[in-house]
């Protein structure tokens, strides 16, 4: 997306002695780290603060809490926040630079965009970029950002239905019809790894992939009297090196966070049935981790705003299904969207204000980037 630097600045930044894991955007130290007058408090001090802090934590949990809402509910709201706190994480994973602050305000930001409006997606897409430039990220770190949380999002949905099955099938607990369309499954997430190893194995690769999306796509705008797309071949060359540099420094975080978000995610839906009384023979943890995989595959298409309508009763029919009562399954379902998706609407609103009014966060992007080869044919050079 944004113009690349000259090959003179390439090279004198791989010559330099920068940073190996925060080269998308060089911040300034925080104004409390530059106060020389700063006081250390004492170990003696800390652990003391520490033991009050937890004596007041165990209080609250042990006696005050009890006394006004029951433990079910208590864990469905900690639940709640941890799998929005995941959220965060993964994207800071994959935007080296991104602090939790503004990973947070990012995150729910663009999510109740995308929650709340027709082609949210991609309205969200340039929200995002707004943001993240406000900031003092580049293009090119923003692309690449989207990008790489897209692609192991993808990968991630693909993956956890045909491992939910497999769990199923190797318990006892799976159909015939269910373990065949765990083997399609797993087919399909082979085809789709195996181009993606392709495509950052080697440039040539790369560019029949990006050339052969292209010419999906014009196929399908056609009809609407678009040109064909011819340029797809070089952008994912392009994105190839930059993916290069990112996932072979972050690829380990970047895909624990996304597995953590979806079974966050996940353990919020199971925490709602138990809650509402559908008990563990009724409805299986591996039948409720089954049927959230595959309402994650319908989420993902953009038919509805966060597959509003669609997801519902995907849940609905499949936990009916293996064996829930239906009236328990409706109202389960129910409290977990409000819990993951009706959520974000409002928060998205007050995170939105927090960017808009949070002036000293604002930077403008860099005019040289670090650790990135803006030339499309040499290989990248690995650090």
């Amino acid at each position: 997306m944004g113009d690349a630097p000259k090959r003179d600045v390439w090279e004198h930044a791989q010559m330099a002695e920068a940073p190996t894991d925060e080269h998308h955007v060089i911040e300034p130290p925080a104004a409390e780290d530059q106060d020389p007058k700063k006081k250390k408090h004492s170990p003696v001090r800390r652990i003391v603060s520490a033991l009050i802090s937890l004596v007041i934590v165990g209080a609250i949990f042990l006696y005050a809490i009890p006394r006004f809402a029951d433990y079910s509910a208590v864990s469905l709201l900690l639940a709640t926040v941890f799998n929005l706190f995941t959220y965060w994480l993964a994207n800071m994973a994959a935007l080296p630079g991104l602090r939790l602050g503004k990973a947070a305000v990012v995150t729910q930001t663009t999510t109740s965009v995308a929650n709340t409006i027709p082609a949210g997606g991609a309205v969200a897409v340039g929200l995002t970029y707004s943001i993240l430039s406000s900031w003092g990220f580049d293009a090119q770190a923003i692309t690449l950002y989207i990008g790489v949380t897209g692609v192991w999002n993808v990968l991630m949905k693909l993956a956890l239905p045909v491992v939910s099955l497999a769990l199923l099938a190797i318990t006892g607990q799976a159909a015939p019809a269910l373990v065949v369309a765990a083997l399609i499954g797993f087919a399909v997430l082979i085809v789709v790894v195996t181009l993606f190893a392709l495509a950052l194995w080697r440039k040539e690769f790369a560019r029949r992939i990006g050339d052969g999306i292209g010419r999906f796509v014009s196929w399908f705008l056609k009809p609407f009297h678009k040109g064909p797309v011819t340029t797809w071949g070089g952008r994912a060359v392009a994105f190839r090196k930059r993916t290069i540099v990112l996932v072979e420094r972050r690829w380990l975080w970047i895909t624990l966070t996304t597995v953590l978000s979806q079974l966050a995610l996940w353990f919020v839906l199971l925490l709602c049935l138990r809650h509402v009384g559908i008990s563990e023979q009724e409805v299986s943890t591996l039948q409720t981790l089954a049927v959230f995989a595959f309402g994650r595959l319908l989420a993902a298409v953009p038919i509805t705003p966060g597959g509003v309508g669609f997801v519902e009763l995907g849940y609905i029919g499949g936990l009916t299904a293996a064996g829930g009562n239906e009236a328990q399954v409706v109202a389960a379902v129910l409290m977990f969207r409000v819990l993951t998706y009706g959520i974000q609407i409002p928060l998205g609103g007050f995170t939105y204000v927090i960017w808009r009014m949070k002036k000293s966060w604002r930077r403008e992007p860099p005019k040289v980037r670090l650790g990135l080869d803006p030339d499309p044919d040499p290989e990248p050079q690995r650090v």
